[in-house]
């Protein structure tokens, strides 16, 4: 697509963006009056303006019916976590039976790695990348102790070739069969939240299962963010936040893929808790547990409700949208902020992919020593970001409320500080 440098291009495209409605669906913080220049929707999401109605019918119906809520209400908490299974399958590319909400993302993790961690004696390595987000590497970290073993040596991170920012699939595939005896578990952010590249998943994939390894993903910041087919890949697990592009608020509900193959398999640990249990013989108070034969076996504990609400009304916009649509429209917006930096030198570095299929939404912006400055320049001036340190700024265009015109103006202030 052909670019230019003027806020009448930008106009122009917005004023033919099939989705420029859904802006008006979201509430947009102000700065002096006007609308901010939002990128951080990889941090948190902004609040749709009917999550209101769907945690208030909630409040409602709490006020209302008390504990018959569960049974009662409009909405029966008892089935709460069904209502969102089929818009969050659609998200990451599962079935209905693959899914299910709960919990928050590094308690899932944890749980998960009960499942899909199995150590033995030689085969107990854990590979991940060496910039995942800290939650993952602790998880990593205590599990590994839990199993007896030193997380220095259960541990296998992966760095960049030296000059490079971003791991390369080769080397990754690489690394899989270097440890093909003493693997036991891949464990990868779906897109990293440093440098925003999105990873092969689906090599990866293929490649750890030709070792014998398990294989699972945190998708925080793939998750409403980039394409998914988790299903086709044959991913063995995997889990995502809810409050970053799916927009459902601050320490938001997560979800949990499983793949089916594993639904049936009786020998599989788990942490096991009530609401896992078959819903069919869950009222008798039966001491055995007896795992409800798909991907809701692993809960726990029975539906947040008020979290899961907001979590509803967002999947409902992303439903009506589409993540194909949504994902064509990031790829031009992305690429017109890139257009917009690469032609206008800030002194900068983009340590972010070019190559559009191996990112999401996000540009990382390597500064020099007076980024922290940089930033907080932009933020007087309206531009809400995400630093992350020791020197990157993370700008993040989000498809459904970025426009545009947001793209062009954040360039425009660039320009003048």
């Amino acid at each position: 697509m052909h670019f230019e440098d003027s806020l009448a291009f930008a106009q122009a495209i917005d004023s033919k963006d099939p989705l420029k409605e859904y802006r008006d669906k979201f509430y947009i913080p102000q700065h002096q009056g006007k609308d901010s220049i939002y990128f951080c929707g990889n941090s948190l999401g902004l609040q749709a303006k009917s999550v209101e109605k769907y945690i208030q019918q909630e409040l409602d119906d709490w006020k209302k019916f008390g504990v018959e809520g569960h049974f009662n209400g409009k909405n029966p908490w008892m089935h709460y976590h069904h209502f969102v299974e089929k818009q969050a399958a659609k998200i990451v590319g599962a079935s209905i039976e693959e899914v299910v909400v709960m919990n928050t993302l590094s308690v899932n993790l944890n749980l998960l790695m009960v499942s899909f961690y199995r150590p033995s004696e030689s085969r107990f390595k854990i590979m991940i990348e060496a910039d995942a987000f800290p939650s993952d590497h602790y998880a990593m970290q205590q599990q590994a102790k839990f199993h007896g073993f030193q997380p220095n040596e259960a541990i296998i991170q992966l760095y960049p070739r030296e000059g490079e920012y971003t791991l390369r699939t080769e080397d990754i595939i690489a690394e899989i069969n270097k440890h093909e005896d003493d693997l036991a578990l891949v464990m990868l952010g779906g897109v990293n939240y440093y440098t925003g590249q999105f990873f092969d998943l689906a090599s990866i994939t293929s490649a750890g299962h030709a070792v014998g390894a398990q294989v699972g993903f945190d998708l925080a910041h793939a998750a409403g963010n980039v394409l998914l087919e988790l299903n086709k890949w044959n991913v063995d697990f995997a889990t995502w936040c809810s409050y970053k592009y799916l927009n459902s608020g601050p320490g938001g509900v997560s979800g949990v893929f499983i793949h089916e193959k594993h639904h049936k398999d009786h020998d599989i640990p788990r942490f096991a808790g009530w609401w896992g249990h078959d819903e069919k013989t869950r009222f008798k108070m039966d001491k055995n547990f007896v795992p409800m034969q798909n991907a809701s076996g692993w809960q726990m504990s029975n539906a947040q409700i008020l979290p899961m609400a907001a979590h509803w009304a967002s999947l409902e916009i992303f439903d009506k949208v589409g993540m194909h649509k949504l994902r064509e429209k990031s790829i031009k917006l992305t690429a017109y902020l890139e257009f917009l930096l690469v032609n206008n030198p800030f002194g900068f570095k983009i340590i972010t992919p070019k190559n559009k299929d191996e990112r999401g939404c996000q540009l990382s912006l390597l500064t020099g020593d007076d980024g922290k400055k940089l930033f907080d320049h932009l933020q007087k001036s309206g531009v809400i970001a995400d630093w992350r340190e020791p020197n990157v700024i993370r700008i993040a265009p989000v498809p459904l409320y970025n426009s545009f015109q947001d793209v062009w103006r954040f360039v425009d202030i660039l320009k003048g500080l």
